[in-house]
This record gives C-alpha cells, sequence and structure tokens, in this order.
C-alpha cells in the first residue's frame, strides 16, 4: 500500500494575520463612528432647548405695545406722534427717542415697573440679570447654561416710516458653540394718522 501525501486543509499564518489587520481596521472605523454619534448625540436637544428660548423671548417682545409714548403716559392712548407725548418728542415719555430701552427703573422682572413697551428690551442682557428666568423672575436652573441678548432698532422696510417699524433681534448662545439668531419686525399701527 502506497501512501499519498495528504493535502493540508486550514490557515496558514499569513492569511491569519492580513484577516486580523482587516477586522480590527473595520472594528476601529466602527467605534470611530459610535464615538462621534455618542460625543455629539446631545447637540440637537441643546439646539432645540437654545430656539425655544429664542422663540419665546421673541414672542414675549412682539406681544408688547409698540406706542409712540410710553404706555404710563396720560396720553399714551390718544398720540398720534411722539410730539403728543407729556414731555413732547424726546422727553422721558417718547418712546422712539434713541437709544432705545427701558424708562428708569424698568426691568423685565418687576412687578410695579415691568417692561411696558417693545423699545423697553432693547439692551436686555440674560447674564446681566441673572441667568435665563420666568416673566415673573425665578431662575430656571436647568438653563444655566444658556444665555440671552435682545437689541431691538428701527427698521427700514419698504413703503413703512422709519419710526413706524422695529427690527428686534434675539440672540441666544448655549453650550459649546451653539447659537440660535432669530429676528423679528414689529410695526405700528395707528389708525388715526
Amino acid at each position: 500500500m502506497s501512501t499519498k501525501p495528504s493535502c493540508q486543509r486550514g490557515v496558514s499564518l499569513i492569511e491569519l494575520i492580513i484577516f486580523i489587520v482587516i477586522i480590527s481596521t473595520a472594528l476601529i472605523g466602527i467605534l470611530a463612528v459610535m464615538n462621534l454619534t455618542s460625543a455629539h448625540s446631545a447637540d440637537p436637544l441643546i439646539r432645540k432647548q437654545a430656539l425655544a428660548i429664542a422663540e419665546s423671548l421673541l414672542e414675549e417682545v412682539e406681544l408688547m405695545p409698540f406706542t409712540f409714548c410710553d404706555p404710563d403716559d396720560v396720553n399714551a392712548a390718544s398720540a398720534v406722534s411722539a410730539a403728543d407725548c407729556s414731555g413732547g418728542i424726546g422727553g422721558a415719555n417718547d418712546e422712539s427717542k434713541l437709544p432705545l430701552g427701558p424708562e428708569a427703573g424698568e426691568t423685565r422682572y418687576s412687578a410695579t415697573t415691568p417692561f411696558d413697551n417693545v423699545s423697553d428690551y432693547n439692551g436686555f442682557n440674560s447674564v446681566a440679570d441673572g441667568g435665563i428666568k420666568e416673566i415673573s423672575g425665578n431662575a430656571i436652573a436647568a438653563l444655566s447654561a444658556y444665555s440671552a441678548s435682545i437689541n431691538v432698532s428701527n427698521a427700514t422696510l419698504s413703503s413703512v416710516p422709519v419710526e413706524a417699524a422695529l427690527r428686534i433681534t434675539v440672540t441666544v448662545d448655549g453650550p459649546g458653540s451653539t447659537q440660535i439668531v432669530l429676528d423679528g419686525y414689529r410695526t405700528r399701527f395707528s389708525p388715526r394718522i
């Protein structure tokens, strides 16, 4: 009986090393993608929260009265220009005098002298006011990493006089480099003009 040389079956050392290198490369790629995904998984939530803050502040400002005179002025309801305010144009109650901003003593959170006109919000900064707060003045601890600022300026819109339109810009900064900027416009409706 003669014996034939048997064929070897199995994997050579070189084939095994190549297999390990290919699998290791693929595994490193998959782990890198998973690491990147988990590191940025909170980004949409942060962005959504910053957008909610910005929308809320913009809506709050846009819902305020936009009158020629401070709403506390006795002539506010009947004024058809800043000249009709007590004190006249540029007086203490003229809401369109520059720079726009609150009257002395008015703050966003005051129970007795709150912001009462769109222009009062110009220059508002949540950092200077102790962070993001409810309109009642209660701090919201979950939003301590966010800050907001509001700029109100005269707007130039076609066929609308410059004193009859305001541009409201709300900027919210969140954790990391998240920043949301929203613009809105408020026009004065004055049927008596």
